[in-house]
């Protein structure tokens, strides 16, 4: 089927970010004086909302504290976040052959509308992209469908016209909540078998695999 409306998410659907992240979230525990976590702890929150992952990494349960975690990891992350996020080696010519085909495009991401415009920005892709939903844009991030319902509502799109693309569970349950149809991508942390539980079009190895739905 073809679709007139694709939303993706970004961490390590579009982008590998983790040599930004994990530097960053290393710097912040040393800081913090906090012991540090194996890799893959880090990599299975990435796409998280912030206060989760740090919740999850550091084991700080109060607020305040996440809070302060979250403001100075942001300080590191002005700047080695973009230096460090990656596009996939298929990201950038599947969003051209999408907009070839007449396709709108967004992103719905639990992080910054404008982290993620500053690595397009950077790469001078900015044309492949319509519309960016960040964490700010809503108040209840993924797997709540706050942000895809505020993309159809945007480009006035029909749920069954429109796909999401993500890598995680929480973009799976997103979707499933949303109404609309899901296609997840092998280039996270998340296993094939993980989405067997969700309603999906396809499991693709990586973005490539949509250029054939």
């Amino acid at each position: 089927m073809s679709y007139s409306l694709y939303l993706f998410d970004f961490d390590y659907t579009l982008v590998n970010s983790e040599e930004g992240i994990l530097k960053c979230f290393r710097l912040t525990l040393d800081a913090y004086a906090r012991p540090q976590v194996p890799d893959d702890v880090i990599r299975k929150t990435i796409g998280l909302p912030m206060e989760e992952a740090v919740r999850r990494i550091t084991g700080y349960e109060d607020a305040a504290q996440i809070d302060a975690f979250i403001e100075d990891y942001r300080h590191l992350a002005d700047r080695y976040m973009t230096p460090g996020t990656h596009f996939f080696p298929d990201t950038l010519d599947v969003l051209r052959a999408l907009r070839a085909r007449g396709a709108r495009i967004g992103i719905i991401s639990s992080k910054t509308r404008s982290r993620i415009q500053e690595k397009f920005d950077e790469t001078g892709t900015s044309d492949l992209i319509d519309r960016i939903i960040g964490i700010e844009d809503v108040k209840t991030p993924k797997p709540a469908p706050e942000g895809i319902e505020a993309a159809l509502r945007a480009f006035g799109n029909a749920r069954q016209q429109t796909l999401y693309v993500g890598d995680s569970v929480v973009d799976a349950g997103a979707a499933q909540q949303a109404a609309v149809p899901f296609a997840a991508v092998l280039t996270g942390a998340t296993p094939a078998a993980a989405f067997d539980a969700y309603p999906h079009v396809a499991i693709c190895q990586n973005l490539r695999g949509l250029l054939t739905l």
